[in-house]
């Protein structure tokens, strides 16, 4: 992923380009064609990334959620339920899983609305559950739970007890919601110094389930060092 700027951006009902890399909506699928180059720390070239994902939504969820008072922030769980095909050529992988889409939107920069917030995803039974939690830049605290069923209509349920974890090697700060308040970190996919994303072992609704959770610090994002460090990590075109 490329920051660019706005002349370099696209926007269509149900097409997106940003730079050479793009997203659409054709046949009830999400095609997403990658053209990239990377970064790496020490090496002064940047290889080529490029391939396409395909998402098969198995349940479409047409509602979205307000997070603030305001409807400044919103939430929508697009795709519940889906399938993805990976086909990359560079590097040359490619694998098929299962997968998810949701998004978010606002009028003001997220940072300005939140401090922090915390996401868990995981199959339960037949259903998908969504734990969606975080403290707003005001101090309040919003947190929801829901379970959507196989047309991917969502309903809220009782909150489950807080499960706490560990912390990354960052010291990021991670939770999730469980049956008895438990869970387990299974492995950390990504840890930076403002985000974490990691699967969970645990127990939802009364199944055991394997989650996808992720923690986000807005107040670290917008810290100076980690801004200064942010170009090192994601390229950042600025013509």
């Amino acid at each position: 992923m490329t920051e660019r700027g706005k002349d370099d951006v696209t926007q269509q009902t149900d097409a997106l380009q940003i730079g050479p890399s793009a997203m659409r909506w054709a046949g009830g699928r999400l095609i997403i064609d990658i053209e990239e180059r990377d970064i790496r720390l020490g090496i002064p070239w940047r290889r080529r990334v490029k391939g396409q994902v395909i998402l098969h939504p198995e349940m479409l969820n047409d509602r979205a959620f307000k997070l603030d008072a305001g409807g400044h922030h919103h939430w929508h769980a697009i795709a519940p339920r889906a399938r993805i095909e990976v086909k990359m050529e560079r590097p040359d992988i490619s694998w098929k899983g299962s997968g998810y889409l949701d998004g978010n939107y606002g009028d003001e920069p997220i940072e300005d609305g939140f401090k922090s917030w915390h996401w868990s995803r995981a199959h339960a039974g037949r259903d998908v559950a969504v734990i969606y939690e975080g403290t707003r830049r005001d101090g309040s605290h919003f947190a929801s739970a829901l379970r959507f069923d196989n047309a991917g209509t969502p309903r809220e349920e009782e909150l489950p007890l807080v499960a706490p974890l560990p912390r990354t090697w960052w010291g990021m700060e991670r939770q999730t919601r469980a049956d008895r308040g438990h869970a387990s970190v299974m492995k950390t996919w990504e840890d930076s110094p403002f985000y974490a994303r990691s699967a969970l072992s645990m127990r939802m609704f009364g199944e055991p389930v394997v989650a996808v959770q992720e923690s986000i610090s807005l107040d670290r994002l917008i810290f100076p060092v980690v801004q200064f460090m942010l170009p090192y990590k994601m390229p950042r075109e600025t013509g």
